[in-house]
């Protein structure tokens, strides 16, 4: 009998003197997973990834879409972003597994880190940050995060109690970003040097793959072939950067935005933050300086002033009866915002696509119906198709599907070798498949 493959098993070989190795996909002799294929693409043009949120819910009856598919009318609260329908997938009726003990808290765990909340934190870091260490470490920022509200909370985290807080000053933001230090990227930006040593890391390993697929069994040794061909697309990938850099042409110093937007009668400014904000993280993504952010847009439980609101939001949720025309008031405002904040993104060129193509925004709040603080029916927009590797412009009705599943497809989209997302009731071993382009 030959000898058990053990699911930490590695392929093993020289590269230059020195050892390298590679892991094995999920096999049906040590893990029940459904194989999933890695995506892959050759653009030349990084892909992007972040997050923009906003606090206290929505209006699960005037958000959710009534019709499926393609062909699918927006809601009243989506109808500010009609111009980007084609752009965008609306996936609704997903669940947060964990458990719901933090009204405003337990959604965000859940979905952002994939487990409940433990003493008041994520036990893990969030999802934009896995993408950060993994993409992060060839631009000048690993990632960026940035607000509306004047707040240092966030969601996202390097790990428990490690919030990195955002920045809420477009003036700081701007000179973090194109003050002291800022060079333009010029027409051509090689790529990272080690690039270069992963493109060979594969044929340093073929031999032992050879010999372990033929201890396996025909479905095993189809998903070996899989796996190894998602490194191959990857070394292909490479290869395509360091012949045909991506061209930043798009490339900018921005106009310096004003020193200070004090609030008019109580109200903060929240568009005018908002759209300087989307117009300054627009450029540094077109520059290179990051490829991960995270749009911390308004806190949950905030009591923002919006504009025409009698009280504030987060108060409204719960005490405005009826239908609540001013909490509904308010979500369409800020999809006007996040209407905004992804035209910047597309209306930045990128070769025979746009900025936004070559990302992938998520868009959620911490919660469904802000006055019962459901995790059920979790209101979830992805924007852009990260190069081709999403669904873009329908609307998926998930039906009870655990959002993790949600988060694993977007992972694996932006090219992470990963067969799993989140632990206890928050893990997911399946990706979405209706997300797939």
């Amino acid at each position: 009998m030959s000898p058990r493959i053990h699911r930490r098993t590695l392929l093993k070989g020289l590269l230059g003197g020195a050892a390298v190795s590679i892991a094995l996909p999920p096999l049906e002799c040590f893990v029940n997973a459904n194989g999933t294929a890695y995506a892959g693409g050759g653009s030349a043009f990084p892909k992007r990834f972040g997050v923009f949120y906003w606090g206290n819910g929505v209006l699960p009856v005037r958000w959710d879409p009534a019709d499926e598919g393609p062909n699918y009318t927006l809601s009243p609260q989506l109808m500010p972003l009609a111009d980007l329908k084609a752009d965008m997938t609306v996936v609704s009726q997903t669940r947060v597994f964990t458990t719901n003990s933090s009204p405003h808290g337990s959604g965000p765990s859940g979905l952002f880190s994939g487990d409940a909340l433990v003493n008041d934190s994520f036990s893990r870091p969030s999802i934009d940050q896995v993408i950060a260490q993994e993409i992060g470490g060839s631009t000048r920022f690993r990632s960026l995060e940035l607000g509306v509200q004047r707040s240092d909370n966030s969601w996202s985290l390097a790990g428990p109690h490690q919030v990195n807080p955002p920045e809420t000053s477009p003036s700081a933001l701007f000179n973090r970003l194109f003050g002291d230090g800022f060079r333009m990227p010029g027409d051509m930006s090689a790529p990272d040097p080690r690039m270069r040593l992963r493109r060979s890391v594969l044929d340093a390993v073929l031999g032992q793959a050879t010999t372990l697929r033929g201890r396996l069994g025909s479905n095993d040794q189809a998903r070996l072939d899989q796996h190894l061909e998602g490194i191959r697309t990857l070394e292909q990938q490479i290869a395509n950067l360091e012949l045909n850099p991506p061209n930043l042409a798009a490339c900018h110093r921005p106009t310096m935005p004003a020193a200070d937007y004090p609030d008019v009668e109580g109200r903060p400014q929240m568009s005018q933050i908002s759209h300087v904000m989307s117009d300054l993280v627009a450029m540094a993504l077109a520059c290179d300086l990051t490829r991960v952010f995270f749009n911390m847009y308004s806190q949950p439980v905030n009591n923002t002033l919006f504009p025409g609101a009698t009280s504030g939001h987060h108060q409204l949720t719960h005490d405005e009866p009826g239908d609540q025309p001013g909490v509904d008031a308010i979500v369409r405002y800020i999809m006007a915002d996040l209407a905004y904040f992804l035209t910047a993104l597309r209306s930045v060129p990128e070769g025979d696509g746009n900025l936004l193509r070559h990302s992938i925004v998520l868009c959620t709040t911490d919660c469904s119906y802000g006055r019962s603080h459901s995790i059920d029916d979790y209101p979830m927009i992805l924007a852009g198709s990260g190069g081709g590797t999403l669904r873009t412009g329908t609307h998926i009705a998930a039906r009870g599907e655990n959002s993790s599943k949600v988060m694993l497809t977007v992972l694996q989209a932006m090219g992470l070798h990963a067969t799993e997302y989140g632990v206890g009731a928050g893990h997911a071993t399946d990706a979405l498949s209706a997300l797939a382009p």
